[in-house]
């Protein structure tokens, strides 16, 4: 059996499709870990979750911040999300969205596997969470996903307050805060506030914030970690950390990591000669 980890998708279903081929996947044999961020613009979203869902055990998905802003669009009325871009649109009123949507909704934001040695989140880890804080913040907010009140949660999912998670907040804010630091961190500074707006290669942010997983006096916490998220980062093996956003929609590459051998392995598919090349653009 094979175990692969897939960067950031988003939509892009015709490079995920030739980059399973070169794996030569199999899902009666091998797993598939996504990093999250399925779906928004690479065209074909619909196609991937389709694709992806039909997979059922064979794989594990952590949610990315596209995917929940999908998400949080599904619980606006109508009109508001005909008026969203057409690819999502796509999704959103799909004959079989009441599959789709409540199985994305249900996929989790932290991923361990003891065995391999591995954790797999969207964006990352608060420099002051060991893992066993980081499974219960995302086994917390995961319940919230799946639970009665979930439409709430959607529906006051994003905002850069506050900066930083820390044990003090309750409520919505701390859901909020944690999913920031899951799904949308790149930078921060040495108390763990975020910084929202720089999205470059490290040596482009500001002073005094740090790549999240080189932060003075962080936690040591003894997992590997696999992210995606930031395509301008880009293929980044070290620290333990596996960043496996290659900018596929960009007109990078979609990028797999394998993860049972002796060391872990990078195998990538170029994209689509129609992608634009737009390094750093990504949120």
């Amino acid at each position: 059996m094979a175990v692969y980890a897939i960067g950031d998708v988003q939509g892009c279903y015709p490079e995920l499709n030739r980059l399973l081929e070169t794996l030569r996947f199999d899902p009666a044999r091998d797993r598939l870990w996504f990093c999250g961020d399925l779906v928004n613009r690479g065209g074909e979203s619909l196609q991937v979750l389709r694709l992806v869902h039909g997979l059922g055990e064979a794989c594990v998905v952590t949610l990315g911040n596209h995917d929940l802003s999908l998400l949080a669009v599904a619980t606006r009325s109508e009109e508001a999300q005909a008026r969203v871009n057409p690819e999502l649109r796509s999704v959103l009123f799909a004959e079989d969205r009441d599959t789709l949507l409540p199985w994305l909704r249900r996929r989790k934001l932290l991923h361990h596997d003891a065995g391999l040695g591995f954790t797999l989140v969207h964006a990352g880890l608060a420099p002051s969470w060991t893992l066993k804080l980081a499974q219960r913040n995302a086994a917390e907010i995961e319940r919230e996903l799946d639970g009665p009140q979930h439409r709430r949660l959607l529906q006051h999912l994003f905002g850069n307050k506050p900066a930083a998670w820390h044990p003090g907040l309750r409520g919505i804010e701390r859901w909020r805060a944690g999913i920031n630091v899951f799904t949308r961190m790149r930078y921060c500074d040495v108390r763990g506030r975020l910084d929202f707006d720089s999205k470059g290669a490290p040596g482009t942010q500001p002073a005094g914030m740090y790549p999240w997983y080189e932060v003075p006096g962080m936690v040591r916490r003894e997992t590997r970690v696999i992210c995606g998220h930031w395509s301008a980062l880009g293929r980044f093996d070290g620290l333990g950390v596996y960043a496996i956003d290659t900018g596929c929609v960009w007109g990078g590459r979609l990028t797999a990591l394998r993860l049972d051998g002796d060391e872990p392995q990078f195998i990538s598919v170029a994209a689509e000669p129609q992608r634009k090349r737009a390094p750093g653009r990504e949120d």
